[in-house]
């Protein structure tokens, strides 16, 4: 059985891409990238304007991912607070 590859990034609340960071970290690993940029911007999209902690494990043979989204860090929630306030 291959290890499962982890891949820890920082991404914008529901504006991920293909390109870097996600791109070249998933790319080599024979996903397919598209499907979890999605996936990541449908998790996030409640998280906008802010920056959210993600990570995506993928099962290299099977090619299956799972995408688990952590919370936004304090500070950032309170500036994204702030600048609704104005």
């Amino acid at each position: 059985m291959v290890e499962k590859k982890v891949v820890e990034l920082l991404v914008g609340g529901g504006q991920a891409t293909a390109g870097p960071p996600l791109g070249p970290a998933l790319g080599p690993l024979g996903v397919n990238v598209v499907a979890i940029v999605n996936k990541i911007n449908e998790l996030t999209k409640d998280y906008s304007g802010m920056k959210v902690p993600v990570k995506v494990t993928v099962d290299p043979e099977t090619k299956e991912f799972e995408v688990s989204v952590g919370t936004p860090t304090t500070n950032n929630r309170c500036l994204n607070c702030q600048r609704t306030k104005n």
